[in-house]
């Protein structure tokens, strides 16, 4: 397993740890359900350094994103950032992504899962035939993720970068902590607010800003959080997981990414999935709340009353923010309005749950 900046930090905080990714990471310190109301509530710092970053630099690096990317970048500036995915060939995705504007026309980093740096890099570069020169610095570069209503109040003593009034998909350079080259964006995976802070790992940054951040959060209580809690966090907002919500099979029209999905320029595939979006789609990911006890997990079917499979789970939990098992899955169109009654196929039962609007918080 490879190890981040911060696995040793981890450990000595008593984090429980497993493999994700390729990666030993912190699943939990304190409890997912503690972890998760502190995101809520408060304030709390994600390790998420096993993410990838490439660097595309040229006259063709927007042309090469424009390409290989759903969404429009060209209407990116400096300073904004964009959230977007890859289509593959064959109606599926290949990652998502964000796409960050260091340079109109000129410099951008893309922002991709872990589990698909060797892949994303593969896919993209099958495509540049226009000598976009291209740096993958995901081993160089740490990032965390502070996320929360308090974050931003935490953080702004510790730069003169005006962060607390970022606006969201937007990012700043600076100094951070005493640490030059920081770049800091008002993005995240848990809809609570906060940012998301990228810079080198040398010259022991890495220690000093996670040093820096929680003594600056001391008095307010901030918290180290795992990926356990990240999940529970995503689910309530009903952000998609690769590998569970949408991978290579999965069309973005199909997981409700249309907004992202822009068909002002081609794009991979873009004519098949203009096709697919004229003649309907056959399936939708929706939201759902179970009515009976139980909790849904990834992979079970979705079924209607009379049994006959209709779908299956892509991700489910007990939510800690409302006390209930939700979930997301696939289900066939004619069952994925609001308030369809539907039900999951637990060990040989039938539990009964409705479609509900998303996010669930």
């Amino acid at each position: 397993m490879k190890n981040t900046p911060f696995t040793q930090k981890h450990i000595e905080l008593g984090a429980k740890m497993a493999e994700f990714a390729g990666y030993n990471m912190p699943i939990s310190y304190s409890g997912i359900n503690d972890e998760h109301a502190a995101v809520r509530k408060n304030a709390g710092v994600f390790d998420v350094s096993h993410m990838g970053e490439f660097v595309l630099k040229g006259e063709h690096a927007l042309d090469l994103i424009q390409r290989t990317t759903s969404n429009d970048a060209s209407k990116l500036t400096d300073g904004k950032a964009q959230y977007s995915c890859f289509p593959n060939k064959t109606g599926g995705i290949v990652d998502d992504l964000i796409v960050y504007c260091l340079e109109e026309n000129k410099a951008y980093m893309l922002v991709v899962n872990a589990s698909n740096i060797e892949k994303d890099w593969n896919w993209i570069q099958s495509f540049n035939d226009k000598g976009v020169e291209m740096h993958n610095i995901s081993d160089k570069t740490c990032l965390l993720a502070i996320q929360g209503p308090n974050a931003t109040k935490i953080l702004q003593p510790l730069t003169d970068m005006d962060i607390m009034n970022l606006k969201y998909y937007t990012f700043c350079k600076g100094t951070f902590a005493g640490v030059a080259n920081v770049l800091v964006s008002a993005t995240g995976y848990t809809g609570a607010g906060g940012v998301e802070i990228y810079f080198e790992d040398k010259d022991g940054n890495a220690d000093t800003i996670w040093n820096a951040i929680f003594e600056a959060g001391k008095a307010a209580g901030i918290k180290p959080i795992g990926l356990g809690a990240r999940d529970t966090l995503r689910l309530e907002m009903g952000y998609c997981l690769y590998g569970n919500d949408i991978d290579d099979t999965t069309s973005p029209l199909e997981a409700g990414l249309g907004w992202i999905t822009k068909f002002s320029k081609p794009f991979t595939n873009s004519a098949y999935f203009e096709e697919q979006k004229a003649g309907g789609l056959t399936k939708k990911l929706v939201g759902f709340e179970m009515i009976d006890k139980g909790i849904a997990r990834h992979d079970y079917p979705i079924t209607d009353a009379a049994g006959t499979v209709i779908g299956r789970v892509t991700s489910g939990t007990q939510s800690p923010s409302l006390g209930k098992a939700i979930g997301m899955g696939y289900v066939a169109t004619a069952h994925a309005g609001i308030g369809s009654e539907i039900c999951i196929s637990v060990r040989n039962s039938l539990l009964k749950a409705k479609v509900v609007k998303m996010p669930f918080v």
